[in-house]
């Protein structure tokens, strides 16, 4: 596959990028997975309201400051704005759209919401809370992934072009770090756009020759978390897995980070702290074990214990 997207869809002087739009997706079809369940559980559409208010921020915020924490920590004394508006400051100010999102950070900032979403709004169980918010949040964990795989971003360690589903992408960020576009094309403009018709344009196939075929880690994970929103999904309506607190819950944690720390062995490492600090694993895996750690207890608690919800 050779990999070379559009930015977005430009309306006007504005474009829509495709990553924003896969979070859009994730959240309205997350809204639409959720009313049923809320309805199943005779709470209001006023509950449903404020649950995906808290789960909307608490995603955006905990993303953002997940990975400006782990894998950007230079941001807080470089480009501060840039954490939390769709900015750039350094070297130029730019209009970026918001980028740089981490799914543990995710993880933690959703759970620390539905704390106060639960206690003090809908005044149901934590866990109770969670064992169903994880199934629509798992089935948009699939386009976040999506939204990467157009940004060719977080892709995989260089391989074969026999490999299955190997992808040649065309903005892979290692080859034109070595590679400036506005020299190979003698023209100014966005450094995006040059790269793209530097893909589409026969003249420049030699330079696109260099650029290796590598691991589609975006596309893994994908379809890993259809995997994980397809068994939630059938646990909640088609058995009584909703009535043993923190079993569709648990099960989220050890599939989902599963699929993450697997994932990881793939990608390219982004080389965060903790990789550098401790070896072994990446940031990613590191990340995941204490997750899957938490999955294994809270199924093991919801399988031995007899109470229901």
């Amino acid at each position: 596959m050779i990999w070379n997207p559009a930015e977005g869809i430009k309306i006007g002087a504005f474009t829509l990028h495709f990553y924003s739009l896969m979070w859009v997706v994730a959240f309205v079809l997350g809204l639409y997975i959720m009313k049923p369940i809320m309805k199943r559980e005779n709470q209001t559409e006023d509950m449903l309201d404020k649950l995906f208010i808290w789960v909307f921020f608490g995603t955006v915020l905990g993303a953002r400051l997940g990975h400006v924490i782990f894998y950007q920590p230079e941001l807080f004394k470089e480009d501060f704005w840039s954490i939390f508006l769709p900015i750039r400051t350094q070297p130029e100010f730019e209009f970026t759209g918001f980028q740089g999102l981490a799914s543990h950070g995710a993880a933690i900032a959703i759970i620390l919401t539905m704390i106060y979403y639960s206690k003090k709004i809908i005044k149901k169980p934590l866990v109770w809370v969670l064992d169903r918010i994880v199934i629509p949040i798992s089935c948009g964990a699939i386009f976040v992934r999506l939204g990467n795989f157009f940004n060719s971003e977080i892709y995989g360690h260089v391989t074969s072009k026999s490999s299955v589903l190997a992808t040649k992408f065309i903005h892979e960020e290692e080859f034109w770090l070595s590679h400036n576009p506005h020299t190979i094309t003698g023209k100014a403009g966005k450094s995006y756009d040059l790269i793209r018709e530097i893909g589409n344009d026969p003249k420049y196939a030699s330079f696109i020759e260099q650029i290796p075929y590598r691991y589609p880690a975006q596309l893994y994970e994908a379809i890993g978390y259809v995997f994980v929103f397809l068994t939630l999904f059938y646990m909640y309506w088609k058995t009584e897995a909703r009535n043993k607190q923190g079993l569709i819950f648990g099960t989220f944690l050890v599939l989902l980070w599963s699929v993450r720390f697997f994932a990881e062995m793939v990608k390219e490492s982004q080389k965060g702290v903790l990789e550098r600090e401790l070896g072994i694993f990446s940031d990613g895996q590191w990340l995941s074990i204490p997750f899957i750690i938490a999955g294994i207890f809270l199924i093991v608690r919801a399988l031995t214990k007899k109470t229901t919800a």
